[in-house]
């Protein structure tokens, strides 16, 4: 067994699965007990604290991001296509997942390996803001799960308010982020194969060289 003596960068240096898009490593950040949104600080791979919840928002499952993609010029181009529109960016950032399961994990800082169903098109201040939904692999329940049309439609709605009001500050009208679209599995598959492409594009000569 290779065994590696340094802690590897969870964006960097951990990979995306052999068998990805279909079954895809996932670095959690946060789970729904956690009253502190935390997230990746990326010079340094550590998990740190971005803010407080400031309201009564919970996140309704385990949420990070895949390792080893890149929200750039392919994923906003994908985002431009299904909106109609040519104004899109990227917002720089590792595409996003939630994980559903059945068990009650209640620590962040670790992987999961999941297997994508869906996921919502986000547009946060005009930067594509993807957000995949995959189901946690072995789960019990939700392993079953093969595609987002197999998910009860409370739960989708749950985390499409939530993403919808995270930002959201009491006694303002205007919205902060919009889902123009919930989407199935084979676009799931395309956004994340984009997003590998994006990552390549920007980091995967830097990768090769060890910098």
């Amino acid at each position: 067994m290779k065994v590696q003596l340094h802690k590897a960068h969870p964006w960097h240096g951990i990979s995306i699965g052999a068998n990805s898009p279909e079954i895809i490593t996932s670095f959690i950040e946060m789970v729904p007990a956690d009253h502190i949104k935390y997230e990746i600080d990326k010079a340094s791979g550590y998990r740190k604290v971005d803010r407080p919840q400031k309201f009564s928002n919970i996140i309704p499952a385990l949420y990070g991001f895949i390792p080893q993609t890149y929200c750039g010029e392919f994923v906003a181009e994908r985002a431009n296509e299904r909106t109609n529109r040519i104004s899109i960016i990227g917002d720089g950032d590792p595409l996003d997942i939630c994980v559903l399961t059945e068990r009650n994990i209640t620590s962040g800082d670790i992987i999961v390996e999941a297997i994508p169903i869906g996921g919502f098109r986000m547009i946060d201040k005009n930067e594509a803001d993807d957000k995949i939904i995959a189901v946690m692999a072995k789960d019990e329940i939700y392993s079953k799960w093969k595609d987002i049309l197999d998910c009860p439609e409370p739960l989708i709605n749950r985390l499409r308010h939530y993403f919808l009001t995270y930002k959201n500050i009491p006694g303002e009208s205007e919205a902060v982020v919009e889902i123009t679209e919930t989407y199935g599995r084979e676009e799931a598959h395309e956004v994340i194969r984009r997003s590998v492409k994006d990552y390549n594009k920007h980091f995967k000569s830097f990768m090769d060289l060890g910098i």
